[in-house]
């Protein structure tokens, strides 16, 4: 799935109006942010950890989606958004205690994917991180055995 721009516009617009809540005031405690698609009315909700919805806007072209990963797809395009906004700086002045998390979830408010972290200390571990881990610790351990 491809989205056009105005599409993307209109999905970090959404994210910047429930983010926005978060700027000036005290410091709040959230640990996730979650983000709903639904393919069949096109909506993304997004909410709270008490459930409380932050924005909401309707996306056409997912109401078209004719594919059979629509989560899949939805979770790339989010989290591409999503960087977008953090390298673009959009997600520094929040009010927000670290570390926090925007989320995909389902209808039922189940956990799909983890769209993106945010915190200073925590570096979320890939499969291109951990190549050649196994080699480096039996390395150090013989190495420290010898000794």
């Amino acid at each position: 799935m491809k989205l056009s721009q105005s599409s993307l516009s209109q999905i970090e617009k959404t994210v910047g109006q429930a983010i926005n809540r978060y700027r000036g005031c005290d410091e709040n405690i959230v640990s996730d942010i979650h983000l709903q698609a639904n393919p069949a009315s096109g909506e993304l909700i997004i909410f709270d950890d008490d459930d409380t919805q932050l924005a909401a806007t309707t996306i056409e072209e997912w109401t078209n989606y004719d594919g059979n990963n629509f989560q899949a797809d939805t979770e790339r395009i989010l989290s591409s958004v999503l960087n977008t906004m953090k390298a673009a700086g959009d997600f520094d002045k929040l009010t927000l205690m670290k570390p926090y998390s925007f989320v995909l979830v389902d209808e039922d408010k189940e956990t799909i994917a983890e769209l993106l972290l945010m915190d200073d200390d925590t570096l979320l571990l890939n499969e291109e991180l951990l190549k050649g881990l196994d080699e480096e610790l039996d390395a150090f351990l013989k190495d420290l055995l010898e000794k």
